[in-house]
């Protein structure tokens, strides 16, 4: 057995000689379970929010979506029909229409998005699938809308009797007639949606050839088409070919090049609150210096012995790297499996809550797990190291 390491194992299961010692000692293991602990929670917490956000992503963007690299519209032609239609990666697709327009509803006035979709469009977003109330958009009936949460509260729609008028300017230059600057359509409301907040604020959707009329297109001319892989693992993979056959004219992008910000927000906000929480962590080993200094100090007379028997000044040293290794050992331990518990216990049964009926997302990753093990043992094994460098041939015979 490794000589230095028996002895730190045997200090550690000793009491030492001064009870302040061992008090330090606890204090600065429960430094190491509560910095273990929180740097533990905090990443899975940011996991659970950037997971929750992939899935609300999910119900509001495509996994890809091809628009005009310049301008706001393109002409959908049989050439790109052709491209999407024979390639077998893709499982469905939709062709949209979206603009800013004008709300009116009774005596009530809002701005939010127009998007005109095709009967595919809930195959490649399952936005049905998220209506708060009436149903989805039935092109069996004339001019139906489905509007956003947010924006329903913002008109206080009280039932769906009473059209919802849109209003889209009209394009052009010079003078304009205020009688004739814009065009409008009656809808009826037949839907609600939920999703996140961003979402719910932002779109009415309507049938495609609302949206076209609105804004003066032909029926070719739409804002983007919108695309389901079969595979959401090559979404990546897929969206480059997709660019390349068809050219510099359209720019094809993915869900999370559409959501880059939000995505760097996360990210952002992810690794900053880890650096805040390894900074506590260090904080905290700080006791572990103190405390092993303690016990250099405790166990001098032992140690002159040790040195006289034959033991190296190095050995002797590598004893208190053991023993505060050890130490933090112990208590990464204790704090990953409250940690673990925790998290286990909020997915199972969310007893912290973003609001009534949410819970606080949080979610289970190794990465994590070996994140915390690696920064914590460092971390450790670095202060140890520190309190062990301490320890003198003349500090032993003083």
């Amino acid at each position: 057995m490794n000589f230095p390491f028996y002895i730190a194992k045997r200090y550690l299961r000793s009491k030492n000689s001064t009870n302040a010692i061992n008090i330090i000692t606890i204090i600065a293991m429960l430094g190491v379970i509560i910095g273990t602990l929180a740097l533990f929670i905090i990443l899975s917490a940011f996991s659970g929010l950037r997971a929750y956000s992939y899935s609300m992503l999910d119900s509001s963007d495509p996994d890809i979506k091809i628009s005009a690299n310049k301008g706001k519209s393109l002409l959908y032609t049989k050439e790109l029909d052709e491209v999407l239609v024979s390639n077998i990666k893709i499982a469905d697709f939709s062709k949209v229409v979206e603009e800013r327009a004008f709300l009116k509803y009774g005596d009530k006035n809002h701005i939010a998005y127009i998007k005109g979709v095709d009967v595919n469009y809930t195959d490649v977003l399952q936005v049905d699938s998220i209506l708060w109330k009436g149903h989805w958009i039935d092109p069996d009936f004339k001019n139906t809308a489905v509007i956003g949460y947010g924006i329903d509260d913002k008109l206080r729609i009280q039932n769906f009797l009473r059209p919802l008028v849109v209003f889209m300017p009209k394009p052009g230059t010079g003078i304009i007639n205020p009688n004739n600057a814009y065009r409008s359509v009656n809808t009826q409301v037949v839907g609600v949606y939920g999703g996140s907040e961003e979402f719910r604020n932002k779109f009415v959707f309507t049938e495609l050839h609302v949206a076209q009329k609105l804004m003066g297109y032909e029926d070719n001319r739409i804002s983007a088409v919108e695309l389901k892989v079969r595979n959401s693992d090559l979404i990546d993979e897929i969206s480059q070919e997709l660019q390349l056959e068809l050219g510099e004219t359209y720019k094809v992008q993915t869900r999370a090049e559409l959501n880059e910000l939000i995505l760097k927000v996360i990210n952002t906000e992810n690794f900053v609150s880890y650096l805040i929480f390894t900074l506590i962590v260090i904080i905290a080993l700080f006791n572990l210096i103190g405390a092993i200094i303690m016990m250099i100090i405790d166990k001098r007379k032992n140690l002159k012995t040790l040195l006289n028997i034959g033991a190296s000044l190095k050995e002797i040293k590598k004893i208190f790297v053991f023993q505060g290794f050890l130490l933090c050992l112990i208590g990464m331990g204790i704090g990953l499996f409250l940690g673990l518990s925790l998290v286990f216990l909020q997915k199972e049964f969310g007893l912290f809550k973003l609001s009534p009926d949410l819970p606080y997302p949080v979610e289970f990753r190794w990465f994590n797990l070996i994140t915390v093990i690696l920064t914590i043992l460092s971390l450790g094994f670095l202060a140890a190291k520190i309190a062990g460098s301490r320890i003198t041939k003349a500090f032993i015979e003083k």
